[in-house]
């Protein structure tokens, strides 16, 4: 089992400590390899970022994504940036992407609202993707998932956290069941 895994965003949402924090939470608490490779630009907020993490029951020979099967994408500038060679589940933030024209198995999380208005800050968007990641892949388990962000967070925001990855479950819950209801295209 091999699960490659593209997260794409801008400076300054955390997209790069997404990719930590799943990398950390399979190899420390799911005893899988895992690695994580990164990118952005030179500003060092609001420039394209884009966060890769590779998942294997077995060893990782070569480090860098070949082909993303789950991208989780929190910028309409990296959906368009990062999108070429991707193909299998998107999960993206419906805040701040509105064009989602192609043909992929798609979940719209609205992370930024929802940490703005239940957490009073942005900065959590990116642990509610994590959590719907979670939720909606099953790539590895909640309670690795909750480790790794305890263990990766700063001091004093643990609670805030938790929370956000709590929303996260629960909006990756929801769109599965918007999904299998097939109420819509897209969740």
């Amino acid at each position: 089992m091999r699960r490659e895994i593209r997260f794409g965003g801008f400076g300054g949402q955390g997209i790069v400590t997404a990719g930590i924090i799943l990398a950390r939470a399979a190899a420390l608490y799911e005893n899988m390899n895992a690695l994580q490779t990164q990118s952005y630009g030179p500003e060092a907020r609001g420039g394209a970022s884009k966060s890769e993490v590779i998942i294997s029951d077995s060893e990782i020979y070569y480090p860098k994504v070949k082909k993303p099967e789950i991208f989780v994408c929190m910028s309409q500038q990296a959906l368009e940036k990062y999108f070429k060679d991707f193909s299998g589940i998107l999960i993206y933030d419906s805040s701040l992407i509105k064009n989602v024209s192609m043909e992929v198995k798609a979940y719209s999380i609205p992370a930024t609202m929802l940490a703005m208005k239940k957490l009073g800050k942005t900065i959590f968007a990116n642990i509610i993707m994590l959590g719907a990641l979670v939720e909606t892949t099953k790539i590895i388990g909640r309670e690795a998932l909750k480790s790794a962000v305890l263990e990766s967070v700063p001091r004093g925001t643990e609670d805030l956290n938790m929370k956000a990855l709590k929303i996260g479950f629960e909006e990756g819950k929801k769109a599965l069941e918007i999904k299998n209801g097939n109420s819509r295209k897209d969740c």
